[in-house]
């Protein structure tokens, strides 16, 4: 008899509703956190606890931590593959979420992650810093500071020699929740962070981990990295 590939599991995983919806809201390649994901799929946390270690396990996803958090993704390009050609067979049912309300939409939008900035803010800040030669990615979850960059925070009062590594050196990527993509933590975040506030160019309400942007950060922002809250936006709804 001549071996045959065993897709029955794999089918079997696909097949239940919950599981399908979970796989298919990752499609798009971003991480995501179970609590999404239940809620995407209908069902409780437990649930879809039960649900992504059977995944997992499946070889379907893989899982990051971050902290005490986990974040899901899909295992690979031939999972998205799969996933895709299987979409095309049969209706698809939208996906309906409640809408977010003011304060969500700022946390989401720049936040404090610990002590360093986060949400869509700290991610394109972030991209901009790679873009223009200041960071580099590094091995594993470090970023590397360059020389340019060096100069740069050096011109924002930040001396990196000064700066104390941490595990992950000075310059560690934390993946967002928000975003689904790194930002910039570990002690030059932090710093970072604490020498934008110093600067005046954000501000943080004792109440909420949001982040305000003061009219001179937006200046700083796109004098510097060439940001502003409508290119940020555009980035946003493209992704």
């Amino acid at each position: 008899m001549n071996p045959q590939p065993a897709i029955t599991s794999t089918a079997a995983l696909i097949s239940d509703p919950a599981r399908a919806a979970m796989l298919m809201m990752l499609v798009d390649g971003r991480a995501r956190p179970a609590g999404e994901l239940a809620y995407t799929a209908g069902v409780s946390p437990q649930t879809a606890s039960s649900h992504l270690t059977k995944l997992l396990e499946g070889g379907l996803l893989c899982v990051e931590k971050e902290g005490r958090h986990r974040y899901y993704r899909l295992a690979g390009p031939d999972v998205v593959s799969l996933l895709k050609h299987l979409a095309l067979f049969g209706p698809g049912e939208p996906v309906r979420r409640k809408a977010p309300n003011r304060e969500v939409e700022h946390l989401h939008f720049a936040r404090c992650c610990y002590d360093h900035l986060a949400g869509r803010l700290g991610v394109e800040m972030t991209k901009a810093m790679l873009g223009r030669g200041y960071l580099e990615h590094g091995d594993g979850k470090a970023f590397a500071v360059t020389p340019d960059g060096a100069e740069w925070f050096a011109h924002l009062g930040l001396d990196i020699a000064r700066i104390t590594p941490g595990r992950h050196g000075i310059a560690r990527k934390c993946l967002d929740w928000t975003a689904r993509e790194h930002h910039l933590a570990g002690p030059l975040g932090t710093q970072f962070m604490a020498q934008a506030c110093t600067l005046g160019w954000f501000q943080r309400p004792p109440s909420t981990r949001a982040i305000e942007v003061t009219p001179k950060g937006w200046r700083a922002l796109k004098r510097y990295l060439g940001l502003d809250r409508r290119s940020i936006d555009q980035r946003s709804d493209a992704g």
